[in-house]
């Protein structure tokens, strides 16, 4: 591609630069001494140490060269001097979106360790925006960024879809608590609080929203979720791209307008609050006068003021805590989670270093969307799996559902054995729930059905159960629970057993794992489905695959009736099982 064909993308990017160049982006692009000092910031560079393309300087000068050719003197006098420099093909375009998408996650710690006080990643957001505006992008942040323009959230959550999930988790607090009025309500008029969710927790793990509903619950909340404007992340901080980041904000924002609402609550996610909270109405040009506040704010005042008791007894495995980039080096949010933690859990650990100076979890920036870019990650990620393994905790703790993503990843890369979870899942897990006023509105809620001799019925009794697992251990834990529970146990060590077994014996229920060895828990799935001899038994994905909603949820098929994370605990397992019979039995 010579120059003539392609200037009229340069020509584009050019006209958009003027734009970004507030006295904060130009302090920065005149600011870098090239001391050197980020290097040691950024953990790009210290995995590639003999890659000089990935310090943060040489990434800045990228757009240096470009505005020193159109807007800075010595660019025009002395081009040569100075590196003055267009990209001219396309194939220095493709050079330019793999160093700014491919090779910084824009956790600002380099900004942060600058002496100069340059923000190379803001420079970096600029070069990805300059690079958005005339299609040079990564295929998944095309994908991701469509979504939201035209679904209206970054994962193309349907509305019916959407709501159906908060139907399905309402149904699954009604049978937990066993009163009607845990139910999640939607578009509630004049509430106290809106509040706004990652679509990831619709799509993949809406364990999160029946958790933080069972807290608003306890808390006795007066609070709604919009059946609309209910994404609170914003991909244009991602790729650079305003317009996107002000038209995601304004439906938010619009929403709680329209519902009257006294505040928004944001739930656990870095981007997404700084987005909502920081960025967002400056890019759609509102002034937004409702009260915006992160769930992690909101279940401590909850914890502090007596509103919610919890049993700190309950979690007793060692956690530290992942401070996630956005909420700790762009907003300042540091204490306050580690003020949560401690009121829940008993064994806290801090890992090295923490806080501004904690290294990114390698998700973030949108690189969970960038496949082609996940060798590489997943090499920078080195530096965060030796920081989780000194701290010898069991469970990895953050506010940020990319930063789980991210976490998960290199736990399994790195085979650390370590569970991640969120704030919102330790403090609904060790909720304490007065069982007696619940009693008074549903006493038969809580307690087991009597058997014919008048004793309580075991709560799995009567039921078959397929267990599927290539892992021994794991099969004989899970047989040995069910089986206490009551339960007929089958077993299967692979996927075919599994679907040869459940076309023999016709089990009413399969625990699936989603990780084995030849048929793997997807095909094999898939293939139960397609089976009308067996496409009605009810499967539970039981599976430490870090995205098995993702693998089994994104399909033509119905999806599963329940899933879980290894470890499980065994209450969890029976309760969940039960419930998935008991809705199935609601239903026939």
């Amino acid at each position: 591609m010579n120059e003539q064909a392609n200037s009229w993308k340069v020509q584009k990017m050019m006209e958009l630069l003027p734009k970004k160049l507030s006295r904060q982006v130009v302090g920065s692009l005149v600011g870098c001494v090239h001391c050197g000092m980020c290097n040691t910031a950024c953990h790009y560079v210290l995995t590639h140490p003999d890659d000089p393309k990935m310090t943060p300087s040489y990434k800045a000068d990228q757009l240096r060269k470009i505005f020193k050719h159109n807007h800075d003197w010595t660019g025009r006098v002395f081009p040569w001097w100075v590196g003055a420099q267009l990209p001219v093909t396309d194939a220095d375009l493709e050079r330019l979106k793999d160093i700014a998408f491919g090779t910084c996650t824009n956790c600002r710690r380099c900004t942060y360790n600058c002496p100069m006080g340059v923000d190379t990643a803001t420079l970096n957001r600029i070069m990805r925006g300059l690079l958005t505006s005339v299609g040079v992008v990564p295929e998944g942040v095309r994908v991701v960024s469509k979504d939201q323009w035209e679904i209206g959230n970054q994962m193309g959550v349907l509305k019916e879809d959407y709501i159906e999930t908060l139907e399905w988790m309402s149904d699954e607090l009604v049978e937990k608590v066993g009163d009607e009025s845990v139910r999640i309500p939607i578009d509630r008029p004049g509430a106290d609080v809106m509040y706004c969710i990652n679509p990831r927790e619709a799509k993949y793990d809406p364990r999160t929203i029946a958790n933080a509903a069972l807290i608003f619950w306890a808390a006795g909340e007066s609070y709604t979720m919009p059946s609309e404007g209910w994404d609170q992340t914003n991909f244009g901080l991602f790729s650079g791209d305003d317009a996107l980041g002000g038209s995601a904000g304004r439906r938010l924002y619009e929403k709680a307008k329209e519902l009257g609402v006294k505040k928004v609550v944001i739930s656990e996610c870095g981007h997404g609050f700084r987005s909502t909270r920081c960025e967002a109405m400056n890019w759609a040009g509102l002034d937004v006068s409702t009260p915006l506040e992160s769930s992690i704010f909101t279940m401590l005042e909850y914890v502090r003021s007596g509103r919610i008791k919890v049993d700190r007894s309950f979690w007793k495995q060692r956690m530290t805590y992942h401070d996630s980039c956005n909420l700790a080096r762009s907003c300042g949010i540091t204490e306050e989670p580690r003020q949560l933690l401690r009121a829940v859990v008993q064994d806290f650990v801090e890992m090295t270093p923490n806080r501004q100076e904690n290294f990114c979890c390698t998700g973030g920036g949108g690189a969970m969307s960038m496949s082609e870019y996940t060798p590489r990650r997943l090499v920078s990620a080195r530096v965060k799996a030796d920081q989780l393994k000194a701290t010898g905790a069991q469970i990895v703790v953050t506010s940020c559902h990319n930063c789980v993503d991210g976490l998960s990843d290199c736990i399994k890369h790195y085979k650390l054995g370590m569970q991640v979870k969120q704030l919102v899942d330790l403090v609904a897990e060790a909720l304490v729930i007065d069982q007696c006023e619940v009693s008074k509105k549903r006493p038969s809620a809580a307690s087991p059905k009597a058997g014919q001799d008048g004793k309580p019925q075991a709560p799995l009794a009567g039921r078959c159960i397929l267990v599927v697992d290539d892992e021994d251990d794991a099969r004989t834990f899970l047989s040995t629970v069910l089986q206490d529970a009551g339960a007929r146990v089958l077993e299967a060590a692979s996927g075919d057993d599994a679907i040869s077994i459940a076309r023999h014996e016709k089990p009413e229920l399969i625990t699936l794992d989603v990780s084995m060895p030849g048929k793997d828990g997807v095909e094999t799935f898939d293939e139960m489905r397609r089976d009308p001899a067996i496409s009605d038994i009810a499967v539970c994905v039981v599976t430490g695959h870090p995205e098995f909603r993702k693998v089994i949820y994104d399909r033509t098929a119905a999806p599963p009736e329940g899933y879980m994370d290894k470890p499980v605990q065994e209450k969890e397992l029976v309760d969940n099982l039960r419930r998935i019979f008991e809705l199935r039995d609601n239903k026939s």
